[in-house]
């Protein structure tokens, strides 16, 4: 078995199979070992689960993953990594790579075909640009998944898991709370990527909710009304929210009130059960 954190083994791999990281892509290859077993460990993976993997570069955590798991699918958009994952993976029989876009790949087909019967979670370290939309495709298309445990850049981390109501959250902070319950769980250094990022990373894990955290007629309507609410941080929701989508300033402050909140609330300092009291309000005001 090929050690996939000595920085050497890599190299050669690379060099033989004349690869070279892309930017674009997003690779960073994990080079420190207490990692990825880590990050399996928190997933809480047996041989009993199926294990979706986003983006598995040379297969560091693929590895971990396969010596656990009863089945792991990585969906890789890389045309040019199939050839080292042979290689690096060979003795597994239970990881199956498929290439794909993650953003478009039918994701529900996907996990009815390849792990019948099983629980299934996902496990990645996710390339940083597009960390918020796989995150939103994988909860709102409300996937038969357990939990999400990926590794993202810390400050989107603490966004993601910010508490609604408090001075961190932001929109993508509403969206997941209301899907799933989002925990930070231990922070890596730059230094445990080759090549070293410029940011401290984190890894989260995400409980997807049987059910979302509040009722809504109208879920869409819902969000936009959240990402209205957040389009201008530094003005209250009231202004943002009338701004944004259009509203008469008069007829979100007579929402506000009807809903038992404050006018002069900022976005930050609501909860989603504010902000679905809100959204029946106004929608109330325009039947």
């Amino acid at each position: 078995m090929p050690n996939l954190t000595d920085l050497s083994t890599i190299r050669d791999l690379c060099a033989r199979h004349d690869f070279a990281l892309s930017k674009g892509f997003g690779q960073n290859f994990i080079v420190n070992p207490g990692v990825c077993p880590k990050i399996v460990e928190a997933a809480g993976i047996d041989e009993n689960w199926g294990v979706l993997e986003i983006g598995p570069g040379i297969g560091v955590l693929t590895k971990e993953l396969a010596l656990r798991a009863k089945k792991v699918v990585a969906v890789e958009v890389d045309k040019r990594l199939p050839p080292l994952l042979e290689e690096t993976l060979a003795e597994f029989d239970n990881v199956e790579i498929v290439l794909q876009d993650i953003l478009k790949v039918d994701i529900a087909g996907l996990i009815k075909e390849k792990f019948p019967g099983m629980p299934v979670a996902v496990c990645a370290n996710l390339p940083y640009y597009i960390t918020s939309p796989i995150l939103m495709r994988l909860l709102e298309e409300k996937l038969p998944i357990r939990h999400i445990t990926v590794m993202v850049q810390k400050e989107a981390a603490q966004r993601i898991t910010a508490a609604p109501g408090s001075r961190e959250a932001g929109a993508i902070s509403y969206a997941v709370a209301y899907y799933a319950k989002p925990r930070l769980l231990f922070s890596v250094q730059p230094g445990s990527f080759y090549p070293p990022p410029k940011v401290t990373s984190a890894v989260i894990q995400l409980e997807v909710r049987q059910s979302p955290a509040v009722e809504t007629a109208d879920e869409a309507g819902f969000f936009r009304l959240i990402r209205a609410a957040f389009s201008q941080r530094r003005k209250t929701a009231a202004n943002s929210v009338s701004g944004a989508l259009g509203i008469p300033k008069a007829a979100v402050m007579s929402a506000l009130e009807a809903a038992g909140l404050p006018a002069t609330a900022r976005p930050e300092q609501l909860t989603l059960e504010d902000f679905s009291r809100l959204q029946r309000q106004l929608a109330a005001a325009e039947a």
